[in-house]
């Protein structure tokens, strides 16, 4: 199969475009014919070594943790999908090696969901790792109906997720982002703030009452800021700072879960939840969309699109 890998740590450069082995199908696994997966920093920040240890490594690795596709085959003991399924998936192995940026994956079951029926492949494949990692953190820290939740980064491509299921669970949403994309985050239906100097005082100024949760997608001193107007200590989430748990509050790692998955894609079906897609790479030119990611300021999610989109 055409893939996507990297022989040694380095930069997008080290990224090539060939020939691979097809994957083995386990006993609850599926083969999965690949129509798009997606960029996550975590990507070429594996790529890049950085995760090196914490995440064990057998080169050649192909990357990728997004997938959206069509089930070719089943493996035995699997019952709940069948050849032809259109599926969506966090497909993280406990190893770095065997990922999705190829032209078919070998997927557990524990990693998969059918797909939207009202979106495309590229915007399906968007949705699995900043979808949960949205969801995850938000039933964290237990936000309801009625109840003000803090997004910070709410630009990007978790918070745009968490900012629209915040939404449709009935709370209200503050969210940090630069003054360019106040815009857009009120359409997701979001209050912007603008980050850095002075948040304490601007958030104060939104809400007099306080938060009742705060959700962290950035790292930095604006979640620390930002917990002084906790009404209640510890309803803190944050993906990038694990010092979040010495506030009392939770860390988050994103994990594959079928149910959650399910969820969102009831969302996307209901209109509640819409991915935002930045843009399309084929999947030859995997390296100009880490260059892209890299770069930063990215408005939602890059896709690699993997063959026939038409199929």
């Amino acid at each position: 199969m055409k893939a996507v890998f990297y022989e040694q740590y380095g930069d997008p450069d080290v990224l090539q475009c060939g020939e691979q082995p097809d994957p083995k199908v386990g006993p609850d696994a599926v083969l999965v014919d690949v129509r798009a997966s997606s960029v996550n920093p975590v990507d070429w920040k594996i790529t890049a070594g950085y995760l090196d240890a914490v995440l064990p490594t057998c080169f050649p690795v192909i990357p990728g943790w997004d997938v959206a596709g069509v089930v070719v085959e089943p493996g035995p003991s699997v019952t709940e999908f069948q050849a032809g399924d259109e599926v969506i998936g966090y497909v993280r192995m406990d190893t770095v090696g065997l990922g999705t940026f190829a032209e078919r994956v070998a997927a557990p079951v524990r990693a998969l969901a059918r797909k939207p029926r009202n979106v495309s492949w590229a915007e399906a494949a968007t949705i699995p790792l900043v979808g949960l990692t949205a969801y995850q953190s938000l039933e964290a820290v237990g936000v309801a109906e009625g109840e003000t939740v803090l997004v910070h980064n709410g630009a990007g491509g978790v918070g745009t997720y968490a900012i629209q299921i915040a939404t449709a669970w009935g709370a209200r949403v503050l969210a940090t982002a630069s003054e360019k994309n106040h815009d857009f985050l009120r359409s997701l239906g979001a209050e912007p703030l603008t980050y850095g100097e002075g948040l304490a005082e601007r958030i104060a100024g939104a809400a007099p009452e306080g938060l009742d949760a705060v959700v962290d997608f950035v790292g930095g001193d604006d979640w620390v800021a930002s917990l002084e107007h906790l009404r209640t200590p510890g309803r803190v989430a944050s993906v990038a700072d694990v010092e979040v748990k010495g506030q009392g509050g939770r860390y988050i790692f994103v994990r594959p879960n079928p149910a959650d998955l399910l969820a969102l894609t009831e969302l996307v079906e209901a209109g509640s939840v819409k991915p935002v897609l930045a843009g399309t790479f084929p999947l030859e030119q995997a390296a100009d969309a880490f260059r892209s990611s890299i770069e930063g300021h990215v408005r939602g999610k890059i896709a690699i699109t993997v063959g026939d989109q038409s199929r």
